[in-house]
């Protein structure tokens, strides 16, 4: 896909952001491009293509953390998150990504982590998800394994994907019912314990970073 402005700009936020000591840039990744720590990535919930997304208005019921929902349009840089490993591992920016492993997704706008806990979600009354935290405050409730549908070892764009909380066991899943006081069409997302349909996800729009030594 073609660089578009906002990419270019994003890259240069990131090329001072994410990892000082990175000899390479990022570039935005046609299809089937494998997936790196440090990429800048939009969630795409396969069933309804609204987009994982957060701002800066908490919940108003529940937790009270920073709310996250899913978002109708493709162009919103709200719905930007990085993915990054847990703090402890040896993992680097440029290094892909294996099924199975736990990771965290930073939400590139407020910092703060894709995070859940045994907190009831507004619409349904599943696993509450939201974002909390910040650079230097993170936990095990912003743990995801990466579970890839088929037959990949690594996560590349084109891949179904699961994304299973490691606390709670609550797949990130979303669904068509809509929030009716937030403005957008914005619709819910939750977690829930079983594998379902509606928790399949897909890479989409985004600044993908090449894998380390590839250049």
């Amino acid at each position: 896909m073609a660089v578009s402005l906002f990419a270019l700009a994003l890259f240069l936020y990131l090329s001072l952001d994410l990892d000082h000591s990175s000899p390479f840039p990022a570039s935005a990744a046609p299809e089937g491009n494998e997936i790196t720590y440090g990429t800048v990535l939009k969630l795409m919930h396969e069933k309804t293509r609204f987009r994982l997304h957060s701002h800066d208005v908490p919940y108003g019921s529940g937790s009270g953390q920073q709310s996250v929902t899913g978002f109708p349009n493709v162009d919103d840089s709200n719905s930007y998150w990085i993915v990054r490993p847990q703090p402890d591992s040896s993992d680097k920016q440029g290094d892909t990504i294996k099924s199975g492993t736990i990771l965290r997704f930073q939400h590139m706008r407020t910092r703060k982590w894709l995070h859940s806990h045994l907190h009831a979600s507004p619409i349904s009354g599943n696993l509450e998800v939201s974002c909390f935290g910040g650079d230097a405050d993170s936990d095990t409730g912003d743990y995801w394994r990466l579970e890839i549908e088929g037959s990949g070892k690594t996560w590349r764009q084109d891949q179904r994907i699961r994304l299973q909380h490691i606390d709670t066991g609550g797949y990130l899943h979303s669904h068509d019912r809509k929030y009716s006081r937030i403005a957008g069409g914005q619709q819910e997302v939750c977690g829930v314990r079983e594998k379902r349909p509606d928790n399949v996800w897909l890479a989409a729009e985004g600044v993908y970073l090449p894998i380390k030594g590839s250049q």
